[in-house]
């Protein structure tokens, strides 16, 4: 044995002896009726303390009042076995654990038994009576965040305190500095600070200090203080906020060299130079450094901690290669290295881990292979593996590992390694796995049979894969299965009862995205009790699945297009209440939705949409938060909807009833639903005016009213939704001037579309405020006056720098996933109206067509360099396209046809190298067409009813005097054979003129009668008027 190994186990043999107490110093025990009871004013101070305590599930019961009740039979105290005096108080509550295999239902049930029978109320000072305590253990009750009594320091004989959380707050009393008998002292996960340490140094026998989550910013000394204490065994510091520590010199040498456990974990450390002393800790079994700010290489002086059994290093911000000296720690049991930077392989030293139990490399930047040689490693029963770059098959991996590994492996994470690859039969060999991860990979192939002698597995997933074929029906003999994830792969086929016969577990089934089949009996009932259940894009109809209807726990369901075409039984919308997360949407369900007044989960979501649901809107519980009844069959009004139950407050955050048959007016009781972030009620047949109420939701970024019969003006209250993104209000009735408090107010405003309604006067200039602006549409409208010259102001508009992140509607975090909506809207380009969704935050377009604009086209808008398409036609507009126009490099689509500009189409037209949409027809232009591969490729009518020359013209520009081909000129149908309505006005007017003139004549002979004897009087008086003339020039 090497010197310096003998003396570290002799000096951790001082340290123990010195440390701990002679055994036996004193015990509890179980009392006879022989023996002596206990102490009388004992038992008054324990009676006076649970007096004052709060004892909801009344835990302390056997604490009676009756003088002949031993006290030392109490529950939570223990007694000396000779003296009787009280030595031990432990009314600890116990917390439930949450791990993955864990149920929402098992562990809600459990944390609700949990919070029922904490502790609470004061302490009351009668402790100070319990002259002989010395254990004392109110830990995990609720205190309400009351100070920690003072008087706890005068309990001198106390050598075991644990007030860890217990809901104290405020200061932590100076006064626990005279327990100077104290060998452990837990005031962990409460609410506490400190302004120094300095009372640490009344407890010279402290072996376990636990602070986490106390603030201990303000005790710069803390190190110092600590380092007075060469009793202490175990030091607990997490989430103390010591991130702005500054290192004291080094001291000439660690007084609490025994240490054995030290946790420093999230505290946001960014130097690694405060590690200096922790490197001299050689005892040290247990080193937590996790969530911290470390950066740059493993520190290599932690290779001198070689009795290390437990390293946490995750969660900071490593980004070096995991150091060779690292795989030479052969006592060490448990390594995580989650979540940092790490870089490189895996070095095949890791086979010398030989003392590995898990081993957590989890999300860094490791490439390569899986080194064989950790299949050597027989202790393991951990490895997760995930989110890396190993580019491999997964069946060398399995191969790798079954050797000794596979007999006592119970979790392997592979999910998100970038495998590939297919499952091989030798999966069959790891029968102690517990949790088997996969998902997200490339894993292709069908699953082996040999799947089912995972007799032991809880928690499979397999989803978001490429994994094909059918699911063997070995599926179904996991019989220990909670946890099952096969979503998003190309499985197919028919599913059975025999693939779920012995899942009596089961609570958790992700299935969606696989084209399989589920065929069983209309009486089947599953063996499963599910939590969560998601079906999405299975094949489940006609017939509505009448199995459902014996889950009483369901809280997750999703049977969107899975076509179903049947009405739902009465009896499922009695499960309604239990729901958090309800989507139906995407089938052929008919039939009446019927009141839905009790969800009793806060934040629920319901998903109708895309159904032929039928009837009246449904009255909904106030607790759901989001609901999308869109595109059914909906009809009748939407009062009744909006104002049940008005004396709560609605929680929905987004609202989407479009696409129905709704009609009539929306009344005013917007008030009680201002948590909506989501409006939707576009593509109904509502009327009306917007009420003022509509102004109570503040927090709107969403408001679309699209294609209803809205009319009057937009009503002022509006300007109080100033975080609205999008403005969707087209195709409505609505009059009067665009409000200039639009460009004041929206300062996030992304699309504002008021097209195809009457708005008239100006556009306002305040709408230039709008820098966020991207799509901007008041087409078809009465507006006049000019362009404003401030478009400039558009800078979202003005730059190409576009998010590639949609703009998200709604959006939440799920146990098993992500929900979310994403924002679309309506848009003209390229003459079509199309919908975007994915990829509306790359859209830039001004659509200002159909008004009766006049003046120039400003050239400022040729600085909205990122806009895509530009329509200003059909207006009345004058002078010169801007010189500068093809600085709009990103423009696809131009659109200034039926105006009246003149001049000659700008040179630099011809670098739009994106334009594949350009029409100037039908305006007074001249001149040659530019050339450019996107000009000269256009159909010809893009530029008839000018007087231009050249390609793709048949005109030739040699001609010294090119006549304008007036012949065709303001023609509205671009698409068909061009009429010159000069020479048709005039046959019309010949026409006209003749039936009106001769047509009586013709037709009625008195009126021929009546018109020639006019003839002839008139004659007759213009002959005498000749000849009176002619005689008096005469």
């Amino acid at each position: 044995m090497k010197e310096g190994s003998l003396w570290r186990i002799t000096l951790s043999f001082l340290c123990l002896v010195t440390i701990h107490p002679p055994p036996n110093f004193c015990t509890a025990h179980s009392h006879s009726d022989s023996e002596v009871r206990c102490i009388e004013s004992e038992r008054h101070a324990l009676l006076n303390f649970k007096h004052d305590l709060l004892d909801p599930s009344n835990r302390l019961a056997s604490w009676a009042a009756a003088s002949d009740v031993d006290c030392c039979h109490w529950v939570g105290v223990l007694c000396h076995n000779v003296t009787s005096h009280v030595l031990q108080l432990r009314l600890r509550t116990f917390r439930p654990l949450y791990d993955e295999l864990t149920t929402d239902a098992q562990y809600d049930a459990q944390l609700q038994t949990y919070e029922r029978s904490v502790f609470g109320g004061k302490i009351n000072p009668s402790l100070l009576d319990l002259k002989h305590l010395i254990y004392l253990d109110l830990s995990y009750n609720d205190f309400n965040e009351t100070q920690i009594p003072k008087f706890l320091g005068s309990m001198g004989s106390l050598r075991f305190l644990n007030l860890s959380s217990a809901g104290f707050g405020g200061l932590i009393p100076h006064q626990l500095g005279n327990l100077s008998n104290l060998h452990y002292l837990d005031l962990g996960d409460n609410d506490l600070y400190v302004k120094n340490l300095q009372w640490l140094s009344g407890l010279p026998l402290l072996r376990h200090l636990a602070l986490s989550y106390a603030n201990l910013s303000q005790a710069s000394d803390w190190l110092q203080e600590i380092n007075k204490h060469p009793s202490l065994l175990e030091l607990r510091l997490s989430d103390c906020e010591l991130s702005g520590f500054i290192p004291p010199p080094i001291p000439s040498s660690i007084n609490f060299s025994c240490l054995t456990i030290l946790d420093l974990s999230s505290n946001n450390f960014e130097n690694n130079s405060i590690l200096f002393w922790v490197f001299g800790l050689h005892n040290l079994v247990s080193l937590d450094l996790s969530e911290n700010r470390f950066q740059g290489p493993i520190p290599v002086h932690l290779q001198n901690l070689t009795s290390l059994r437990h390293l946490d290093l995750s969660w900071n911000y490593f980004n070096s290669s995991i150091p060779n000296w690292l795989y030479s720690f052969s006592h060490l049991e448990f390594l995580n290295l989650y979540y940092n930077h790490l870089q490189g392989t895996i070095s095949s030293a890791i086979g010398n881990l030989t003392s590995a139990i898990s081993i957590c490399l989890s999300f860094n930047e490791l490439e390569g292979k899986v080194p064989r040689s950790l299949g050597n490693l027989c202790n393991l029963k951990e490895i997760t593996l995930q989110g890396n770059n190993w580019n491999q098959e997964v069946s060398e991996i399995f191969q790798s590992l079954s050797r000794c590994v596979s007999n006592g492996l119970e979790i392997l994470d592979l999910s998100n390694a970038q495998l590939s690859g297919q499952l091989i039969d030798e999966l069959g060999q790891f029968k102690n796995l517990v949790i088997l991860s996969l998902g997200s990979n490339s894993i292709s192939g069908p699953i082996p049979w040999s799947i089912g002698n995972l007799s032991s597995l809880r928690s499979l997933d397999l989803g978001s894969n490429r994994i094909n074929g059918t699911l063997p029906p070995s599926f179904g003999l996991l019989s220990k299965l909670v946890h099952l994830n096969i979503e998003s792969n190309i499985l197919e086929g028919v599913v059975s009862q025999v693939h779920f016969a012995k899942f009596m577990k089961l609570t958790t089934l992700l299935a969606s995205r696989n084209q399989l089949t589920l065929e069983v009996r209309n009486s089947w009932i599953p063996p499963f009790q599910l939590n969560y259940l998601f079906l999405r894009s299975w094949n489940l109809g006609p017939r509505f699945p009448l199995w459902l209807l014996s889950q009483k726990h369901l809280k997750y369901l999703d049977i969107s297009k899975t076509q179903i075409s049947d009405a739902i039984p009465p009896l499922f919308w009695n499960l309604s209440s239990q729901f958090v997360y309800l989507n139906l949407s995407h089938n052929q369900i008919h039939g009446e939705i019927p009141n839905i007044p009790m969800i009793l989960s806060p934040s629920s979501m319901i998903d109708m949409s895309s159904n032929h649901f039928n009837g009246l809107l449904p009255c909904i519980s106030s607790n759901v938060s989001f609901l999308d009844l869109s595109d059914n069959l909906l009809s009748g009004s939407i009062s009744h909807f909006l104002c049940y139950k008005m004396n709560e407050s609605k929680q929905m955050s987004f609202l989407n009833l479009g696409k129905n048959l709704l009609l009539g007016e929306i009344i005013g009781c917007w008030t009680k639903w201002k948590n909506l972030y989501t409006l939707n009620l576009g593509n109904n047949h509502l009327s009306g005016s917007i009420p003022r109420s509509i102004g109570s939701l503040i927090y709107l970024q969403s408001l679309h009213l699209y294609n209803n019969k809205f009319s009057g003006k937009l009503p002022s209250s509006l300007k109080n939704c100033k975080y609205l993104v999008t403005i969707d209000i087209g195709k409505n009735e609505f009059v009067g001037s665009i409000p200039s408090w639009i460009g004041h107010r929206f300062s996030s405003l992304m699309i504002l579309s008021l097209r195809s309604n009457s708005f008239n006067g100006y556009i306002p200039e305040e709408l230039c405020s709008l820098t966020s602006l991207q799509i901007l549409d008041l087409s078809n409208n009465k507006l006049f006056g000019s362009i404003p010259r401030c478009v400039y102001n558009f800078s979202a508009m003005a730059t190409n720098n576009n998010s590639n992140d949609p703009i998200l509607l709604y959006g939440r975090s799920t146990t098993y996933g992500y929900s979310w909506v994403l924002e679309s809207a309506l848009v003209v380009i390229k003459g079509k109206v199309l919908e975007y969704s994915t990829t509306l935050q790359l859209v830039k377009s001004i659509d200002l067509s159909k008004n009766n604009l006049s003046g120039e086209i400003p050239k400022e808008v040729t600085s909205l360099q990122g806009l895509q398409s530009l329509n200003l036609s059909f207006n009345i507009l004058r002078g010169r396209i801007p010189d500068n126009i093809g600085a709009m490099g990103s423009l696809e689509s131009i659109d200034f046809s039926v105006n009246q500009l003149s001049g000659q189409i700008p040179q630099s037209m011809s670098r739009l190298t994106f334009l594949s949409q350009l029409n100037l027809s039908n305006n007074n232009l001249s001149g040659k067409i530019p050339l450019s591969t996107q000009l000269q490729s256009l159909n010809a009518s893009c530029f008839i009813g000018n007087r231009l020359c050249g390609a793709p013209l048949i005109e030739n520009c040699s001609i010294s005097d090119v006549k304008p081909n007036v012949e065709n000129k303001r023609s509205k149908d671009f698409g068909g054979p061009e009429v010159d309505w000069f020479y048709v006005s005039m046959a019309l007017g010949f026409v006209v003129g003749f039936w009106v003139v001769l047509g009586p004549l013709l037709l009625n002979k008195q009126v021929r009668i009546m018109y020639f004897q006019f003839l002839d009087h008139l004659g007759f008086k213009l002959w005498g008027f000749v000849a009176q003339t002619w005689l008096r020039c005469k």
